[in-house]
C-alpha cells in the first residue's frame, strides 16, 4: 500500500509523516531506516525541508505471516483500500494458536488476500470470541490499524437470554475481574475493573428475551459475565449459563451461545465518512 500527500505548506518531513499522514512515532521511526518514505520520489531523512508543493509518498509493505493461507468462504460486508468488514460465524477462531494453526478467520483472510492480490495483513479491530458471531472490523496494514484505535467505534450485539430485565432498557454497571489462573473466566467483584453495558428489549416471548446490548467499556467476556450476574444469562453459553439456561439450551438444540456482533458505527480513519455496517447474521427468536 502507497500513502500520497502534496504539501500545502513548509516544514520538516517528520511533521507531515506525524500531522497530515497521521502515522505513529514508531512506525515513522520504523520505515525511516528504508527507503520507504519518499519526498518527490527520492528517498529523504525525517528532517528533510520539505516545501508547498513537494510530494510525499510512503510504502507500506507487511510481513508474511506464520501461519498458512487458505481459500475459505467469507461474507464480506465492506470492502476498501483501507478496511474489510465481514461476518464470522460461531465456532471459528479468529486467530491461529499453538494448537490450531488452519481453520481461522486469519488463515481465510489471508488466503482472500493472495487471491485478490492484495499485499495487506491481518489486523483485527474487533475481536469476537470463538462461539460468538456477526461483524470483524479489520485493517489492511499498521498504518490504519493504528488510526482505528483511536476512533470511537459503537458496537451493538444482538443476544437471546433466559429472562428478561426490568427495566426495558437500562445500564449495567459492574466491576468485572479475573479468575485465578489458569482460569481464563471472568466474575463480578468489588475489586474487578470498571465495566458498564447498556441494554435495550428488542422481543420478548414468554420466558426468553432478545436484547440489544452495547459494552460502553470492553473488558474480556464482558456481556455474557453482565447479563449472567443480571439473571438473564445467554443462552448457549457453556460457561456463565445456569442450570436453567443451559437446560433450556440443550432442549433447543443450540450448538453455542446466542450472542451476534450485530452493528459497528464509527468514522472511517482516512476518509472521515460515517461508517455504519450491520451483520447479515442475528439471533432467532
Amino acid at each position: 500500500m502507497e500513502l500520497k500527500h502534496t504539501a500545502q505548506r513548509e516544514g520538516r518531513f517528520s511533521s507531515f509523516l506525524l500531522g497530515e499522514l497521521k502515522m505513529s512515532t514508531g512506525l515513522m521511526n520504523k520505515l525511516k531506516w528504508g527507503d520507504g518514505i519518499r519526498v518527490n520520489g527520492v528517498p529523504q531523512r525525517t528532517n528533510y525541508p520539505v516545501k508547498a508543493g513537494d510530494v510525499i509518498t510512503v510504502r507500506l509493505e507487511e510481513e508474511a505471516p506464520a501461519y498458512p493461507p487458505e481459500d475459505g468462504a467469507l461474507d464480506i460486508l465492506y470492502e476498501d483500500d483501507h478496511i474489510l468488514a465481514v461476518d464470522k460465524p460461531a465456532g471459528m477462531l479468529i486467530h491461529p494458536s499453538r494448537a490450531k494453526n488452519d481453520g481461522t478467520l486469519a488463515n481465510y483472510i489471508y488466503g482472500y488476500y493472495q487471491k485478490t492480490g492484495q499485499k495487506s495483513a491481518f489486523h483485527p479491530m474487533t475481536r469476537l470470541d470463538r462461539d460468538t458471531f456477526g461483524i470483524v472490523l479489520l485493517a489492511k496494514n499498521a498504518h490504519v490499524h493504528a488510526l482505528l484505535q483511536t476512533v470511537q467505534v459503537r458496537k451493538t450485539y444482538h443476544a437471546l437470554v433466559l429472562g428478561c430485565p426490568e427495566p426495558e432498557k437500562g445500564v449495567i454497571d459492574a466491576p468485572i475481574a479475573r479468575r485465578p489462573l489458569p482460569s481464563l473466566l471472568r466474575y463480578v467483584g468489588p475489586e474487578g475493573k470498571p465495566s458498564v453495558t447498556e441494554y435495550r428489549i428488542l422481543k420478548q416471548k414468554e420466558e426468553l428475551c432478545k436484547l440489544a446490548l452495547r459494552p460502553v467499556t470492553g473488558r474480556t467476556h464482558q456481556l455474557r459475565v453482565h447479563c449472567a450476574y443480571r439473571g438473564f444469562p445467554i443462552l448457549g453459553d457453556p460457561q456463565y449459563g445456569s442450570e436453567a439456561s443451559q437446560r433450556i439450551s440443550a432442549e433447543l438444540g443450540l450448538q453455542h451461545q446466542m450472542l451476534c456482533a450485530k452493528r459497528l458505527e464509527f468514522k472511517h480513519p482516512i476518509t472521515g465518512e460515517e461508517m455504519d455496517l450491520e451483520s447479515r447474521m442475528d439471533v432467532d427468536m
